[in-house]
C-alpha cells in the first residue's frame, strides 16, 4: 500500500500540519489527532500574523472571512485564505494559506493544505486534502459507511484496517475532483489525478490517473 503513504501523497512544506503528519505513516492516522494538535500549536502562533477570534479559533489577519460564515473551534485559518458566505466550519479544521472554503461548504475534522479549493456546496469531513487540490461544485466526502462498520482502505485484494468509524477521503497534491462526485468512505486518491464529474469513487486511485468510471481508469500522458 505504498500509494497510501504520506511520503507518496504530499509535499509537507505546504501545510502547517507538517509536524503532525510527520508522526504517522498513513494520513488517516492523523485524523484522531487534529483536535489536540490545533490546540497545542494555536497558542504558539505568531500574533503578528494570527489573531484568536474566539476560543481556540485562530484566523490570519490577511484572511477574508464573510460575516455570515460560522467557525467553531478548534480551527486555524491560514494567511490569505477565503471563507465565503454561509460556510459552516464545525471545528477540528486546519485551513491552509490561500485556501478557499466556499458558499455553504461544510468542514469537520479536516486538514486542507495550502491553496486547496472547496468553493461551492461541498461537504468535507474526516478528510485530508493535499496542496492545490480542488473539489468541484457539489462534490462531497462520505465519511460513514451505511452499515456503520469501521472503514477499511481497499486496493484490489489488499486492505488496511483503519479502526475508524468516520473517515472520508484522502486527496494527494493537485487532485481535481469533478462536480457532483461522491468520494466513499476510505477513498485515497493519488497526487495529480483527475476524477470525472458525477463519479462515485471508492478504494485507492493511483497517482497521475484519470478516473472516468469504475474499472475505467487511465494513466495520464
Amino acid at each position: 500500500m505504498e500509494d497510501c503513504k504520506i511520503s507518496n501523497l504530499y509535499n509537507l512544506e505546504e501545510t502547517i500540519a507538517k509536524e503532525l503528519l510527520e508522526t504517522v505513516i498513513y494520513p488517516w492516522e492523523a485524523l484522531p489527532k487534529i483536535n489536540e494538535y490545533i490546540i497545542s500549536i494555536g497558542k504558539k502562533l505568531d500574533t503578528n500574523i494570527y489573531e484568536e477570534k474566539s476560543e481556540n479559533v485562530w484566523i490570519a489577519k490577511t484572511a477574508k472571512v464573510a460575516p455570515t460564515a460560522y467557525i467553531n473551534g478548534p480551527t486555524i485559518v491560514g494567511e490569505d485564505a477565503e471563507i465565503r458566505h454561509c460556510a459552516f466550519i464545525r471545528g477540528n479544521s486546519i485551513i491552509g494559506d490561500g485556501a478557499v472554503v466556499g458558499n455553504s461548504t461544510e468542514l469537520k475534522n479536516v486538514i486542507l493544505f495550502n491553496k486547496v479549493q472547496v468553493p461551492h456546496y461541498n461537504y468535507v469531513g474526516d478528510s485530508i486534502l493535499g496542496y492545490k487540490s480542488h473539489m468541484g461544485a457539489g462534490s462531497i466526502t462520505s465519511n460513514v459507511k451505511s452499515d456503520k462498520k469501521l472503514v477499511n482502505v481497499k486496493n484490489g485484494k489488499k486492505q488496511i484496517e483503519t479502526g475508524l468509524k468516520k473517515f472520508g477521503a484522502i486527496l494527494g497534491d493537485n487532485v481535481e475532483v469533478g462536480c457532483g462526485s461522491v468520494l466513499n468512505p476510505g477513498t485515497v486518491i493519488g497526487k495529480n489525478t483527475n476524477i470525472y464529474p458525477l463519479s462515485c469513487v471508492r478504494g485507492v486511485i493511483k497517482e497521475n490517473s484519470i478516473y472516468k468510471k469504475q474499472n475505467e481508469i487511465v494513466e495520464k500522458k
